[in-house]
């Protein structure tokens, strides 16, 4: 059967040491959507392994991880990641498959992003741009090219001269920028086409038939519910389905087969980029939090916006992820905190919102109604038992998961593999 994890707010919430975590007890880890964007950061005796496309798992030298449809494949990035692991000494030889029918990020897609993010002015996303928003807009306008059409050199080059023929005339009639060369990419490519094509599988059949053989696998979702393309904070997320049910279209399986959702959250709120956040922090409190949680987007740098607990936002996450369970991360970085906050209820217009509004005019203007609970000076980044916990840090847990109605089971004290508390 299928468990799912996935982030219940902006993103980095420590999705990548959960997967690790959780894949001792997986046979296959499966990544279901974005691409490069994405940054999961696993901590193994002390070395720190940033994976962009590569599921988290691929550290467990035993277990197979898959790269699904829904999943835009950057190949630049891909490779560099396989030739970081084996020169770390991790092989992904036979361990590493992709799914035929995943799309291709390619030179055109990263140069498109770029451009349309800086045109856009003040409505600029602040995009990583790498190209994942350009590659899903081809994949729906249907001038995508899939990694089966990649390894076909004849498909190939007429899908690219076609893609190429659009782009190049936005490059030279709008954007005034220099067009692109398809048979330069055409012979740029080669070298990851030949590499590629040892890994490249029908994944629906692949999973569905480990399936059956009763094998056990772990979906890995990249970003968080509040960057998904739907039920996000429109029009600043990313271009796919973030949240628990992107999995079944981005593996190709049925619903039938998913046994369990859980959802990672990070025990304060962050956020990267442009967009929304009711519960920011802009003065010293944030700047503490960004330091002492070493807030640092993984793939960009950039430093993330960093504010309370928003229980509003986890509450509509645990719905529409329909979540089993919940994972609580970086818990140690609240503590020394004399106050900790917890965002309840927005007001807006004279009016009460208990629940997340879908109306960007009320997120973006509302005021936050807090609860205000006491924080504990006690170091817990060693302790492994939840009865040791600071009774305070017990009390913040148990109030957080009375609002949101979802048993929290596990608590990270940590980055490493080992810091974490079993409840």
């Amino acid at each position: 059967m299928i468990t799912v994890v996935v982030g219940t707010q902006w993103g980095d919430e420590g999705k990548g040491k959960i997967i690790d975590y959780l894949a001792k007890d997986a046979d296959i880890i499966a990544r279901y959507q974005g691409g490069g964007n994405a940054g999961h950061t696993v901590v193994l005796k002390d070395k720190r392994y940033i994976f962009h496309l590569v599921p988290s798992g691929i550290l467990y030298p035993d277990k197979i991880c898959i790269i699904g449809n829904g999943v835009v494949l950057d190949p630049v990035s891909l490779f560099e990641e396989i030739d970081y692991l084996e020169k770390s000494g991790i092989s992904v030889e036979g361990r590493l498959f992709i799914a035929e029918n995943a799309h291709m990020t390619l030179p055109y897609h990263k140069v498109l992003d770029q451009i349309e993010d800086k045109f856009r002015g003040r409505g600029a996303l602040g995009t990583t741009g790498r190209g994942i928003g350009t590659t899903y807009a081809d994949k729906f306008n249907r001038i995508g090219i899939r990694v089966i059409d990649f390894l076909e050199e004849d498909i190939f080059m007429e899908k690219l001269k076609i893609a190429l023929e659009l782009k190049n005339y936005l490059f030279r009639e709008y954007y005034k920028e220099q067009m692109l060369s398809p048979d330069r990419i055409y012979k740029e490519t080669k070298i990851y086409r030949d590499r590629i094509k040892k890994m490249v599988k029908n994944i629906a059949i692949y999973l569905n038939e480990e399936i059956e053989k009763g094998k056990d696998v772990l979906a890995e979702g990249a970003q968080g519910t509040f960057l998904d393309i739907d039920f996000g904070t429109y029009p600043y997320v990313t271009a796919s389905n973030c949240i628990a049910g992107g999995a079944c279209t981005g593996l190709g399986v049925s619903p039938k087969k998913v046994s369990r959702i859980i959802g990672v959250v990070k025990s304060y709120t962050t956020r990267v980029g442009m967009g929304p956040f009711p519960t920011e922090l802009k003065g010293i409190e944030g700047e503490v939090l960004r330091k002492t949680g070493n807030e640092y987007g993984a793939t960009t740098g950039r430093p993330r916006r960093c504010g309370w607990f928003d229980a509003v936002l986890v509450k509509f996450a645990a719905l529409v992820n329909g979540l089993d369970e919940l994972v609580m991360t970086k818990l140690d970085v609240l503590t020394g905190i004399e106050k900790i906050k917890i965002a309840v209820a927005y007001k807006f217009d004279g009016k009460l919102y208990k629940d997340y509004p879908l109306n960007a005019k009320v997120f973006s203007n509302c005021d936050v109604v807090y609860e205000e609970l006491d924080g504990w000076k006690e170091d817990i980044s060693t302790i492994t038992s939840y009865n040791k916990l600071p009774g305070n840090a017990k009390k913040y847990i148990d109030r957080i998961e009375e609002i949101i109605g979802v048993p929290i089971t596990k608590i990270s004290v940590g980055s490493s593999r080992e810091q974490m508390v079993e409840r």
